[in-house]
């Protein structure tokens, strides 16, 4: 099942941050960007959080669980989605911890 756009609207409005979050369609899903920092998948109309120690210390008693089948698992959240105060400490401090996306490089393309 794809997720709902209007599911991803209403995680981006909880998270807060409405400047720097954007979301991409891949494959019927979405990415969350933080920046340029993807930071979760919305798949299923669930919440995949990347994980990151310091996230895991601030949830606690947290779910791991794959986003869609060969995936790495990621913190799935679903209790806590409607506490916009939670959640938003919850990606600051993900994304923080992530490092920076690497560069892509250049293909060098030389006319023979």
């Amino acid at each position: 099942m794809a997720s709902e756009q209007k599911f991803v609207d209403f995680i981006i409005d909880q998270i807060g941050f409405s400047e720097q979050v954007t979301s991409k369609k891949m494959f019927g899903e979405y990415g969350l960007y933080f920046g340029n920092k993807l930071f979760a998948l919305i798949c299923d109309n669930k919440l995949f959080i990347k994980p990151t120690q310091t996230g895991k210390e601030y949830i606690l008693d947290f779910v791991e669980a794959s986003p869609y089948p060969g995936a790495k698992p990621s913190l799935l959240i679903e209790e806590k989605l409607d506490d916009r105060e939670w959640l938003k400490k919850l990606v600051e401090i993900t994304v923080i911890e992530l490092p920076e996306p690497k560069q892509k490089r250049q293909k060098n393309i030389s006319a023979n």
